[in-house]
């Protein structure tokens, strides 16, 4: 698939947009407490004045549409509610009825123009602006767009938009690494798929269970638990080279590979009784301990910083949270309530750890702010929700649950609310962790 290239537009009424504007343009908080809720509309694509886009136009129309229903803090305007019509004069000012958009409830309008058709190789431009200011807010042009790249250049918009929006867009940019159950039960392989359940491929097919991938920081390697009827190793996929390998090592028990930010690997191996937290060097190599103790220390979570590590360990008993600072050595407990308390992740700005807690009613999602010491509960099941992981963005998480009969993954935000199925088509699948592909790398 050609690559889209993208450029920022060349217009008039784009070029002349002022500091101000942009400035005074709406800022949704998704961090704080008590986010707000933006009411979104989307005009028609048109390729001329009340003339609407009905090919490759629409396809990106819908597109578009489905990758903001995943953000819980946009409501999308229904465009039968839009008095006259979601069909325009134009796509861009002084061509914007805003007043049929303002009376429909939305804040927000996304407009479209194919100004040479929206047939194969075509441009498009697509503009944000406030409904009742008439501010334009961001606008970017796609050039060869093609049906194969439509949902490309939705993802790059959404992107674009989400951090025009709320300061963070990686959540449209991610791909997630989760396993997936073969119909064997004794095999189990790695999947990549988008958040929005895009591009689902399977990337390994080794007879035996794989288990806790973990993306590499530049994109390259996933990295994995695998055990066969023998043996325990650390699994590495190569992008690249589309290649898996296995790593032994001594005491053959490998357990939640994690990649740190500078592209070195963190894993819990048994060298005693017990199995300890290692660091690995670019080669896969054990080149020394991040926490011994006579205790069991597992499942190591890193911030962004790569100084804050959260791990799980029974040193006290039953399993709990703990929090180590890498530059003093200190170690500090997370979890306070609760007698199992298991499956640490720390987010990227280092602020929050999410964890999975076993409740009377199953295992449920709970995190805790670093911050104020306050702890919450974000899911609620029905079934057993496990093995949270923090996005990019420090915003979205992605778990596993078996609240509709087999284990699958969804999305709730680092606040809670309503959880997102993730679509990763037939079989189980659980272990969900958050990477990025680089923009331009070859695809696999």
């Amino acid at each position: 698939m050609k690559r889209i290239l993208m450029t920022l537009l060349a217009v008039c009424a784009l070029l002349l947009a002022s500091a101000g504007q942009l400035q005074a343009a709406m800022q949704i908080d998704i961090y704080g407490p008590g986010q707000n809720i933006v009411n979104m509309a989307m005009a028609s694509p048109l390729t001329g004045p009340n003339r609407q886009a009905n090919a490759n136009g629409k396809r990106l129309h819908e597109a578009i549409s489905r990758n903001l229903s995943f953000l819980p803090f946009m409501r999308m305007t229904d465009p039968k509610g839009v008095l006259g019509g979601t069909v325009l004069a134009g796509y861009q000012t002084p061509n914007v009825d805003f007043k049929r958009f303002q009376l429909a409830g939305a804040d927000l309008v996304i407009t479209a123009g194919w100004p040479r058709g929206d047939g194969e190789n075509s441009t498009v431009e697509l503009r944000l602006y406030e409904t009742y200011s008439g501010k334009f807010v961001f606008g970017n042009a796609y050039s060869g767009v093609r049906a194969a790249g439509v949902e490309e250049v939705a993802d790059r918009f959404c992107a674009d938009l989400m951090k025009a929006l709320t300061g963070h867009g990686d959540f449209f940019l991610s791909t997630l690494a989760f396993a997936k159950n073969a119909k064997s039960a004794r095999q189990r392989n790695i999947w990549l798929v988008k958040p929005t359940g895009k591009e689902l491929r399977q990337i390994t097919s080794i007879p035996g269970i794989s288990m806790s991938p973990s993306w590499s920081p530049d994109g390259r390697f996933v990295v994995f638990s695998h055990m066969d009827d023998r043996t325990h190793a650390l699994g590495v996929w190569d992008r690249l080279t589309n290649r898996t390998q296995r790593v032994r090592f001594p005491g053959n028990t490998v357990i939640g590979p994690v990649f740190m930010p500078d592209n070195r690997v963190a894993v819990s191996l048994s060298t005693g009784h017990y199995p300890d937290i290692f660091l690995l060097n670019r080669s896969f190599k054990k080149e020394r301990g991040l926490e011994e103790s006579p205790a069991i220390n597992v499942s190591p979570s890193f911030d962004a910083t790569g100084t804050k590590m959260a791990f799980c360990s029974n040193r006290l008993g039953g399993p709990q949270i703990f929090l180590k600072d890498l530059k003093t050595g200190t170690v500090t407990r997370v979890s306070r309530n609760g007698g199992y308390n298991s499956e640490p992740s720390i987010s990227p700005d280092g602020t929050l750890v999410a964890f999975s807690r076993l409740t009377s009613e199953g295992n449920r999602i709970f995190v805790q702010d670093l911050v104020t010491n306050i702890e919450r509960q974000v899911t609620f099941g029905p079934g057993s929700d496990e093995q949270p992981a923090f996005a990019p963005d420090s915003y979205f998480l992605a778990f596993t649950s078996n609240r509709s009969g087999q284990k699958q993954i969804y999305l709730i935000t680092r606040h809670g609310g309503e959880a997102k199925l993730v679509p990763t088509g037939a079989g189980e699948a659980s272990f969900p962790r958050w990477g990025i592909i680089p923009q331009g790398s070859e695809k696999r």
